[in-house]
């Protein structure tokens, strides 16, 4: 049993690393859509603060993925496993895409359809699933109206400056920006990860009677999450920061701000919100105050479409792979 549980940390790892990179456009997009920074500089900024987000946010959002998705009764080595590959495999469809899909709610999802395929509707836990449905609508329209306004109040404070002052102003500005918004990213989906571990050592018997989230599945899922992150996923970099809308420095600040504001304060709730569809909100948000036409809203529906698609795809995929253990003899 013991190499098993190793087996399935070292898949949750990559599940991490596989987050970072497909969710690397969240940090950077718009960091490196306005020049600000160069690619290569943008990964190692967003990175170092996704790792960093590992001090002082607490394990909140780990404790709800862990107790609040499917019973721990019906959780076991195997529920877990193929719902990380249900989680895995959407991701990857979704990054040769380009589309900017919710890593969290393929993880979520996949963790749901393989707790279902085990034990039934009944296996699920109702209210966790319910707030984190709840918040999968409101999260990237939090993030529209935050950014929305982020971007009402930068323009009229600046209202009489020269656009070339207020470029330069942002240009700046949005380092700091970017760096919260990684911050928000690395404390809201390296938690996911960590509640995945942290139930499967519970269910295992490797936490002893209470459930916690050890030090070393801290550390492990921040450095998964940053490493991802510093590969990079191009494909989606493209469709965040240039696709969506065309932004500059004081869009691109406005609407990592506001991501920020929002992914923070939904981890210190423990809300599992998606960093995904929290930013391209934002984005969505700051385009939509030059004109409504500034955004491209046949992309938007191309993303709104695969957000929707995601959980139940991830479970589908999650209770085949379930069902094809169950009969390997799992």
């Amino acid at each position: 049993m013991l190499s098993a549980v190793i087996f399935i940390v070292f898949v949750a790892l990559v599940f991490d690393f596989i987050n970072g990179f497909h969710d690397a456009a969240n940090s950077i997009a718009t960091v490196v859509s306005t020049r600000v920074l160069t690619p290569l500089q943008a990964v190692v900024w967003a990175a170092f603060f996704n790792f960093v987000a590992a001090f002082g946010f607490g394990v909140h959002v780990a404790t709800t993925v862990g107790k609040g998705v499917v019973d721990a009764n019906v959780v076991d080595q195997w529920v877990i496993l193929a719902g990380l590959v249900g989680a895995i495999t959407w991701d990857m469809i979704t990054w040769h895409w380009g589309l900017p899909t919710s890593s969290s709610h393929a993880l979520i999802g996949g963790f749901a359809g393989a707790g279902v395929a085990k034990a039934g509707f009944g296996g699920l836990i109702a209210a966790g699933l319910v707030k984190i449905g709840v918040f999968m609508i409101l999260a990237p329209l939090i993030g529209l109206t935050v950014g929305f306004a982020m971007m009402l109040l930068n323009m009229w404070t600046f209202r009489n400056e020269t656009p070339g002052r207020v470029d330069r102003f942002f240009r700046r500005g949005q380092l700091v920006s970017a760096a919260a918004y990684s911050l928000g990213h690395g404390t809201n989906d390296a938690q996911k990860t960590m509640g995945i571990i942290a139930v499967l050592l519970f269910s295992t018997g490797h936490l002893g009677k209470d459930f916690y989230v050890p030090f070393w599945v801290i550390m492990a899922a921040h450095a998964a999450l940053g490493l991802g992150t510093m590969m990079g996923g191009w494909r989606i970099v493209k469709t965040m920061g240039m696709r969506i809308t065309k932004l500059r420095p004081i869009g691109g600040f406005s609407a990592e701000t506001a991501g920020a504001l929002v992914l923070i304060g939904t981890a210190v709730g423990g809300i599992p919100v998606s960093t995904t569809h929290t930013i391209s909100g934002a984005i969505m948000g700051v385009g939509a105050i030059q004109r409504f036409s500034a955004v491209r809203w046949g992309v938007a529906g191309r993303i709104v479409w695969a957000w929707v698609v995601t959980i139940p795809a991830a479970a589908l995929v999650a209770a085949v792979t379930w069902y094809v253990l169950k009969l390997g003899g799992a």
